[in-house]
Order: C-alpha cells, then sequence, then structure tokens
C-alpha cells in the first residue's frame, strides 16, 4: 500500500512538471532562427522560380502548417494532439512523426545498451580499483585515465578511434549499421566517455563506505577483504552510482545526437539534427518532449530501486518533499 500511494503521488506530480515542460519546449522552439516554411521550399528550389512566386507559396504554406495562427492556438492545438497520442506530422517528410520515431528508435536503443554495458565493464572495475589502491599507482591511474575520458570530446574520441580501427588497422567499418563490427565504435566511443564520471563516483562512495565504523568493525572481525568488498562496501556504495546511472541512461538516448552523426548511425539522434537543419519544428518538439518524459520515468525508477536496495529510505517522506 505505501508502494502505490507513493507511486499516485508521484504520478500526480509529473503532470504539472510535463505541462510545465511541453509549454517551455514549445515557447524556445519558436526563438530558432529562420523560417520552417521558407526552409523547406529552399530544399525543393528551383533557380528558374520566381521570388515573387516563392513568397506566395510561403505564405500558403504557412498557413497549410498553421504557422499564421496566434502562439496559444498553436500551443493549444498541439497539446491536444500530444493527449491523443498524436505527435504530429513532419514539415518535410509529410510523415507522421510517431512513425518515423519509432523507425529510428531501436537503432538508438542498441546503441545506448551497448554503451551502457561497456561503461559498467570499465567503470566498476576502475572504481573499485581506484579505492582498494588508494593513493597508490592504480588509483593514479585511474584518475588520469577518468580525467582525459571527462576532457576529451565524444566527437573527438569517435574520430581518433575510426582513424586507429578503421583508416590504419581497417579492422572494423566506419559508418552505416549493419551487424556487430557496425556497432563497436560508436558504442566504445560513448562507453569510454561516460564510464569516467561513473568511475570517479564509485571510487568516491567506496571510499567513503570504507570510512564507515562498521567496515571497521568488520576488519577487525577477521573478515577476507573480498567478502567486505563485496558483500557489505560495495553494495552501500552503489546507491549514489545508481541514481547516476539511471540519469545516464536518458543521456545515453538523448546524448547520441553527435555520435549517430559522426558514425552515420540511422537513429534517433541522427533523424532530429536532419530535424533541426530543416526547421521542423514539430519533430524538434517531439524529441525534446519524447526526452523529458524518459528522465521523468528513469526518475522515478531510480527512486524505487533506491528504495528496494535500501530500506532505510521511507517512501513516505519522499513522497512529501519530492
Amino acid at each position: 500500500m505505501k508502494l502505490i500511494r507513493y507511486l499516485t503521488i508521484r504520478m500526480l506530480l509529473t503532470v504539472p512538471a510535463l505541462l510545465g515542460i511541453t509549454l517551455l519546449i514549445f515557447s524556445l522552439i519558436r526563438f530558432i532562427p529562420g523560417d520552417p516554411a521558407r526552409a523547406i521550399l529552399l530544399t525543393m528550389f528551383d533557380p528558374s522560380t520566381n521570388l515573387a512566386d516563392l513568397e506566395k507559396d510561403a505564405e500558403a504554406l504557412h498557413k497549410q502548417l498553421g504557422l499564421d495562427q496566434p502562439f496559444p492556438v498553436q500551443y493549444g492545438t498541439w497539446l491536444w494532439k500530444i493527449m491523443r497520442g498524436d505527435l504530429g506530422i513532419s514539415f518535410r517528410s509529410k510523415t507522421p512523426i510517431l512513425e518515423e520515431l519509432l523507425q529510428c528508435l531501436p537503432a538508438t536503443l542498441e546503441l545506448a545498451g551497448a554503451a551502457l554495458v561497456i561503461m559498467l565493464f570499465i567503470a566498476i572495475p576502475s572504481g573499485i580499483a581506484g579505492a582498494v589502491y588508494h593513493r597508490r599507482i592504480a588509483d593514479h591511474a585511474t584518475r588520469i585515465i577518468a580525467l582525459i575520458g571527462v576532457s576529451v570530446p565524444g566527437f573527438f574520441l569517435g574520430l581518433v578511434l575510426m582513424y586507429i580501427m578503421s583508416v590504419k588497422l581497417g579492422l572494423l567499418p566506419t559508418m552505416g549499421r549493419g551487424g556487430a563490427e557496425h556497432l563497436i565504435l560508436p558504442a566504445l566511443t560513448l562507453g569510454i566517455g561516460l564510464s569516467s564520471v561513473t568511475a570517479r563516483l564509485l571510487r568516491t562512495s567506496l571510499l567513503q563506505v570504507f570510512s564507515q565504523k562498521y567496515m571497521m568493525l568488520a576488519e577487525a572481525k577477521g573478515l577476507h577483504r573480498r567478502t567486505i568488498l563485496f558483500k557489505h562496501a560495495l553494495p552501500n556504495a552503489l546507491l549514489p552510482v545508481l541514481t547516476s546511472v539511471g540519469l545516464l541512461i536518458g543521456g545515453l538516448i538523448g546524448g547520441t545526437v553527435i555520435i549517430e552523426t559522426v558514425f552515420s548511425w540511422p537513429g534517433v539522434g541522427r533523424y532530429v539534427v536532419d530535424a533541426i537543419t530543416g526547421r521542423d519544428y514539430p519533430v524538434i518538439q517531439a524529441f525534446a518532449l519524447l526526452m523529458a518524459v524518459v528522465y521523468i520515468l528513469l526518475n522515478l525508477i531510480v527512486d524505487i530501486t533506491y528504495r528496494w536496495m535500501d530500506p532505510r529510505v521511507r517512501l513516505e517522506q519522499e513522497g512529501q518533499h519530492g
């Protein structure tokens, strides 16, 4: 019953949050420079076309797209469609946005999932090594590597990996989506960058747990260090890491934009980049709304998982203050 009550309160709180997000998204999109109607017409521009005819076509397209309506009317119409599950029609392709997103989403989820596995595979051993061998060579090495990983931009790391693994060694394909070999480079690029943050967080969390009195008591009882680490320290140290990883999953889905462009990966990110360059307002709005919903759901899942891993967290208090 406590869990049901907590979930009900959290779901009710998401309603005003989502309304505020939709208004913010719809407002900010309107500040993007350029006219979407003219941007669409320019993609089909014929040099022999009279400029006067181009202006007439732009005005007609404005009316057809509803861009001549007042802002409140445009927002109300869009919000009503969203509530009915209609994300709108793409200005450029004239295709329902939901259909296009569903076509691109599997590629993005595949890339995000592979990157998450790589991130955890790198971050967990690095974080443990940094904490266990605190202020030793292994700790300094992992901290330097993590600092480099945080500092290097994702697109630059992707280009470096592409140059080494594809151009020089010829081991992996550079672009496109096909078999597992096409997935390795973009997933590595994403996973390496995100693993640096997670490894440093896990190291710090483990060091805090090691300093607790019950850890000293476990050592005094003669428990093996491996038992202390994996049975007592690591489960408690993973709690703050869990929150970070939950948000990173949302970042993986939304943050694949640049990586998908670099590697020509046919996912949501590349689809949105094309929409931005083409001033395709409905697609940009739909993607921003999708990411907002993803983050809200991930936050809810993380809170529930937190409660399951740490019974000391009281759902009633979280419901009152959350």
